[in-house]
């Protein structure tokens, strides 16, 4: 069971995010194996950035199988404790499913809801096409489709209601 980040897990994770989007030394194996390492520690304490950076990393570009399901179990981590990239990547998880995650239509609303009441454009853009088209256990409501793509539109500040 993951332990709480600490202020080291908290430096380490600022390092392997600096590393991670440096152009110096692009192309270095050295510096991809410390940043994936130091994501790696960093998901591992429970740091809720680097679940959902690197579970994100890993399930869309992981080489195993298991790489793909420690990065889906990471983002789910990370959806959990309020992250609201991870939310929409727990949406689109169960939305589409995976190996260690059945697909999912009500998980797969109730995550992109949430990422959408945050702020998260796509997110608010995806519920607006399933209430469209009546995908994802929706049933067809132009009106609902019109106010999450207001929402997308405005940044979260349409009313919802």
């Amino acid at each position: 069971m993951p332990q709480a980040p600490t202020l080291m897990t908290g430096l380490k994770y600022r390092l392997a995010e600096r590393l991670f989007h440096a152009s110096w030394l692009s192309g270095s194996q050295q510096k991809h194996r410390l940043t994936m390492r130091l994501f790696n520690h960093c998901a591992n304490a429970g740091h809720t950035g680097a679940l959902s950076l690197y579970g994100h990393m890993l399930f869309q570009r992981g080489n195993s199988a298991q790489e793909k399901a420690k990065g889906a179990r990471f983002v789910i981590k990370a959806a959990q404790a309020g992250d609201v990239h991870a939310q929409y990547q727990a949406a689109r998880i169960y939305e589409y499913g995976c190996a260690q995650y059945q697909s999912d239509p009500a998980k797969a609303v109730t995550w992109y809801a949430r990422a959408a009441e945050c702020r998260h454009a796509l997110a608010a853009q995806r519920l607006a096409r399933a209430y469209r088209e009546g995908s994802l256990g929706l049933a067809v409501c132009p009106h609902k489709a019109e106010q999450w793509e207001a929402h997308a539109r405005t940044g979260g500040e349409a009313d919802l209601h």
